[in-house]
């Protein structure tokens, strides 16, 4: 692994630029730590249908998460005047006030594959689908390693909407959403669909 030092300017995004990095090093890796403040900061909270966005002198306290040239996947927390501390994934659209200094450790091959992903795919179901004994009507298809995958994933979860796992066929590209047989898009889509309140259907009661 090697450690690559990154100084964000005022104004800067501070995942655009992780994401930036990752698709100029052509390389995965991990933030090993971070230092600085945010003028704007924007993350999602589970559950919530959008990003929670705080504006303010907003000091970074932990960056977590990993990075790639296909997406990253990072979690902050930081606190705002009053020493409230607020956290979730961080999203597009968190800028940096004074300046942010960060290291990131990048590796020579790509990043490991997430522990879920190395479950059979006859045992995805029942591993990561809610535990409903009914057919569920929600059907997804991931592939390992890929973050909108896993957003997908932990939207469905967060929202307790019973899914059923598959695998993708050929090299379609995923997440693939399919709501009774038919499908919706990917992540966006069912983003989307969360935000007009039209999953609300879907979820176990």
């Amino acid at each position: 692994m090697r450690s690559v030092p990154l100084h964000l300017l005022p104004g800067s995004d501070l995942r655009l630029a992780l994401e930036q990095l990752a698709l100029e090093q052509g390389a995965s890796g991990f933030v090993l730590g971070v230092v600085g403040n945010l003028s704007q900061a924007a993350f999602q909270c589970p559950g919530k249908a959008a990003p929670t966005v705080l504006q303010g002198e907003l000091e970074i306290i932990t960056l977590q998460g990993t990075v790639a040239p296909q997406g990253v996947h990072l979690h902050l927390s930081l606190s705002d005047s009053e020493c409230q501390v607020w956290g979730g994934h961080l999203e597009p659209g968190s800028l940096v006030l004074k300046g942010a200094d960060l290291l990131v450790g990048l590796l020579d091959g790509p990043l490991p594959t997430p522990a879920m992903a190395q479950v059979p795919a006859e045992h995805l179901p029942a591993v990561l689908s809610s535990g409903s004994t009914a057919e569920p009507r929600v059907t997804i298809a991931v592939r390992p390693g890929c973050p909108f995958s896993w957003r997908a994933l932990r939207l469905l979860r967060s929202l307790d909407i019973p899914h059923l796992v598959i695998e993708p066929e050929g090299e379609s590209r995923v997440p693939q959403v399919f709501i009774d047989g038919a499908l919706i898009g990917g992540y966006d889509a069912l983003a989307e669909s969360n935000s007009k309140g039209e999953l609300e259907s879907l979820r176990q009661r």
